[in-house]
């Protein structure tokens, strides 16, 4: 059902937008490699936000399900590790030093080079240590990359400059091309092999650390599951908000829906929470353009304003189940 939902809203996003085009001509077009008006719509504005779309939302749900599963903890998301904090300040310092004026690669390389650095300080950090050192060295690490942005945005010399910054760290998928899916897609690639290679210790960790490692699984050093799992999601997520920016709470809605229908078995709910992930940012996406405010409301601000009201629903549906 997820798949599709995933092909589905694909279908959806390609030929549904501002402008009206005949897409079974544009789709001809494109195949035959004539440039007209609507096969340049569909095949180099709407076929490279759809992909990326698919990319970041299922890259934001598999991380979230795969980092939930290891810290064992139903809050952790891909920002509690600092990573989408670094790729952050890595994107904002390419705007504070004017690099942008140099390529259109500048600022998702930048970007890209402030996660790998996050991930990098990160397992230094970390080293052998377990989940609980990992979980307060990412919360550290976030909080200094948000310092530093805080920091880059009060002393950047051009108002022009520090609107690009908030807009950007808002998270859009608007006016991106295919030099930004080719971006991506190593890392999302890369990244997400190394996270689904976890699925069975995720299994065994649920049984507690000690039958994890009675079962032969490493889970700390240099070549454990832990470190697996760190750089995994440096490289997916990192990758994406990269390209994307900053898009919340998708990483921690979807494992949340999708659990129970896995049998709250972490291996399982990690390729429905890549679908998952991407059908709720398709979805999210159609509704930033549907919605007509003059300006082009943000993607991660739509997330975060469905995201927060479901939590809240969350610990209400608790709250009675404790009572």
């Amino acid at each position: 059902m997820l798949l599709a939902g995933v092909v589905g809203l694909s279908c959806a996003s390609l030929m549904w937008g501002e402008t009206r085009v005949m897409f079974t001509h544009a789709l001809a077009d494109l195949l035959a490699g004539r440039d007209s008006a609507g096969a340049i719509i569909v095949g180099q504005l709407r076929l490279p936000r759809t992909l990326l779309a698919i990319m970041v939302g299922g890259t934001l749900g598999l991380s979230g399900a795969v980092l939930q599963g290891y810290l064992r903890n139903p809050l952790a998301d891909p920002g509690i590790l600092g990573v989408s904090g670094g790729a952050a300040l890595g994107a904002v310092s390419v705007f504070y030093t004017g690099l942008m004026q140099v390529s259109i690669l500048a600022l998702p390389l930048g970007g890209l080079a402030g996660a790998l650095g996050a991930a990098a300080v990160l397992v230094g950090l970390v080293g052998g240590g377990g989940a609980l050192v990992l979980l307060l060295a990412g919360a550290a690490l976030s909080s200094l990359a948000a310092a530093l942005t805080a920091l880059v945005l009060n002393l950047v010399p051009s108002p022009y400059a520090s609107f690009e910054i908030m807009h950007w760290l808002m998270g859009s998928l608007t006016d991106r091309t295919f030099t930004h899916v080719w971006i991506c897609l190593p890392g999302v690639v890369c990244g997400g092999l190394l996270m689904l290679s976890a699925g069975r210790a995720l299994d065994a960790l649920a049984l507690g650390e000690d039958v994890a490692q009675s079962l032969g699984f490493r889970l700390h050093g240099i070549r454990s599951v832990q470190t697996r799992i760190v750089l995994g999601t440096a490289l997916a997520v990192g990758s994406c908000v990269a390209v994307s920016g900053a898009i919340g709470f998708v990483g921690l809605v979807v494992p949340h829906l999708l659990r129970p229908l896995a049998g709250y078995q972490p291996s399982r709910l990690l390729v429905p929470a890549f679908l998952g992930g991407s059908v709720l940012l398709l979805g999210a996406d159609m509704v930033v353009r549907a919605v007509a405010t003059g300006t082009e409301l943000q993607l991660g601000v739509l997330t975060a304003l469905v995201g927060a009201p479901f939590f809240l629903a969350r610990v209400i549906v608790l709250k009675r189940g404790v009572s």
